[in-house]
């Protein structure tokens, strides 16, 4: 492990998606605390960005103070609601901006989504800046084609006690 103690890492968090995931695969919520752990390893962190949405209700302040407290920066937007009641909340232009003016700075952009819409993000930073792109997600609900095109994967159902609460 020691040869990649020198990588600057870059985490990007997409919650929404791993929220839901873990709440219908398993019914339980995300240590997102672990999850950074794991995914750094004992390499060096330099920025880890978590992207949620937010509500009228406003219920979801609490847990993103938490994932905050475990040395996340928190960047949101509030969800749309469109004429009809359709509702639309995601990150994946923003999460694909950060990673790619990231990539130009670091050895490796870890994303933490099983979205296959990321997929062409990946192989564009892979042949674009030579920086490494692992995915970390539950296998269930990620794309095989996302985890296929990683230069690394880390399956957050192989273990649940580590990465659920």
């Amino acid at each position: 492990m020691s040869k990649f103690k020198e990588q600057r890492v870059g985490m990007l968090v997409d919650i929404q998606n791993l929220y839901y995931s873990a709440r219908v695969i398993y019914k339980k919520k995300v240590n997102f605390k672990n999850i950074l752990t794991e995914g750094v390893s004992d390499r060096k962190l330099i920025r880890a960005i978590a992207y949620g949405i937010k509500t009228l209700e406003g219920s979801e302040e609490k847990f993103l103070e938490a994932v905050e407290k475990h040395g996340f920066e928190i960047k949101t937007k509030d969800l749309q609601i469109f004429p009809g009641g359709a509702k639309k909340g995601d990150w994946d232009v923003g999460i694909a901006v950060d990673a790619i003016k990231m990539s130009k700075s670091l050895d490796v952009i870890i994303l933490v989504s099983g979205d296959g819409d990321f997929i062409p993000l990946v192989e564009y930073i892979q042949n674009t800046t030579g920086c490494r792109v692992e995915v970390i997600a539950f296998k269930e609900s990620g794309s095989s084609k996302l985890i296929e095109v990683a230069d690394d994967f880390i399956d957050l159902s192989s273990n649940k006690k580590k990465f659920l609460i």
